[in-house]
């Protein structure tokens, strides 16, 4: 009898998503759809089709979000100098909803009655999943296989695969392997060794940047200029959003730039460790910053650096399409308009120093800073402003 319910899965192609897919098949009577985001991962389109058909699935839909995630989703990130705890840029937390999105608007196109994730019980994403799914598809069903199945371990996952002939990587035999998530913005690296904090990360871990040590020898120099406060060229050629970053990335990740170990207090309560790699989005805000800090008045600048922290909070825990990050996005963008030059970086061996800001603002004034004697800074106002002041701090 032909299947008129369908299921529309997150899926990758690989181990665990294929299990879902299966899981998914034997456990519900529907049809399900395979859906892949291409947002600038390491991917493999033969594999994920191949993969796909061969568990009989007839719908397989890989759609390129790459230049929307960078536009839409990483450049507004950037403008309000979003860091999570002090060094997370983000990267996995800024791509989840635009695919929860992007699967929901699936969904509906299917007519399908639910969406499915392969998110684990402890972790983040299936909570950034499924906030994007109820914003945009409230009445789709969200199916959650790590929360309900009876896999309860990688030996249950690898016997389930074996019984069902779907392909096994050899390095998926017996440990674990290291959970590895990235798109165009960055690259995490999460368990085994990591999970211990004092174990210092391999160095066979890190695959978008060279270590330090090996990073070339003679500094490397980039400038990037800015518009409406988003970058739109690299050493004054212009580019998209999705190659702007694309070359961000090499040039920095041959310097050693973006690398960082930490521990992080996930949203659920349980802290975990990893390694994140984030070349192109360490410049992007190193540069950002310095153009703002010759564009942007001192009122908006502090009030950015306020919200800051509230900001990052959203998007880390899921909450990129709420009433409360839009305001914020509004303060972030007040005076983007402004925000207009370029920035010169020096990269040297996982260093990052300004070398240069140019811009037609007349928000930096270099006669009144000057230390030469001038008629444009009244300093006689100075006393009657520290008097002021006295009177605040009694």
């Amino acid at each position: 009898m032909k299947k008129n319910k369908k299921i529309v899965l997150a899926y990758s192609g690989g181990l665990d998503t294929s299990i879902i897919l299966k899981w998914l098949q034997e456990n519900y009577d529907s049809e399900v759809i395979a859906y892949t985001a291409d947002i600038g991962q390491e991917m493999n389109r033969k594999k994920i089709i191949k993969n796909a058909k061969k568990l009989g699935v007839k719908k397989i839909i890989i759609n390129n979000l790459k230049n929307t995630f960078v536009k839409e989703y990483v450049f507004p990130m950037i403008r309000g100098h979003a860091i999570y705890e002090g060094v997370y840029l983000l990267g996995t937390s800024i791509a989840r909803p635009l695919i929860a999105k992007d699967q929901i608007m699936v969904a509906k196109k299917f007519k399908a009655f639910a969406v499915s994730h392969g998110s684990t019980g402890k972790g983040n994403d299936q909570v950034r999943f499924e906030l994007g799914y109820h914003y945009f598809g409230p009445k789709i069903k969200v199916i959650a296989p790590w929360r309900i199945w009876k896999l309860k371990s990688r030996t249950d996952l690898i016997s389930y695969a074996k019984k069902h002939n779907i392909p096994i990587p050899k390095d998926k035999k017996g440990a674990p392997p290291f959970s590895v998530d990235d798109n165009l913005f960055h690259t995490s690296t999460e368990g085994k060794v990591l999970e211990n904090p004092k174990n210092s990360a391999p160095e066979f871990i890190f695959q978008r940047t060279t270590s330090p040590e090996k990073a070339p020898n003679k500094p490397s120099y980039v400038s990037i200029g800015f518009k409406n406060s988003d970058p739109v060229s690299i050493n004054g050629k212009k580019l998209n959003p999705e190659k702007l970053l694309e070359k961000l990335n090499n040039i920095g990740g041959k310097n050693g730039v973006g690398r960082v170990d930490l521990v992080e207090n996930r949203f659920i309560g349980i802290k975990s460790r990893g390694v994140y790699e984030t070349p192109g989005g360490t410049l992007l805000l190193i540069a950002h910053r310095a153009i703002e800090s010759v564009t942007l008045d001192k009122d908006t600048m502090h009030k950015k650096d306020s919200i800051m922290p509230r900001y990052a909070e959203l998007i880390y825990n899921g909450y990129w399409f709420s009433r409360e990050r839009f305001k914020l996005q509004k303060i972030v963008d007040l005076k983007k308009n402004k925000v207009n030059g370029s920035v010169k970086l020096k990269l040297y061996k996982g260093n990052v120093t300004i070398q240069s800001r140019m811009t037609k603002s007349n928000a930096y004034s270099m006669k009144k800073v000057s230390f030469e004697e001038n008629k444009t800074f009244n300093k006689s106002n100075v006393e009657r402003f520290i008097n002021f002041h006295k009177k605040k701090i009694k």
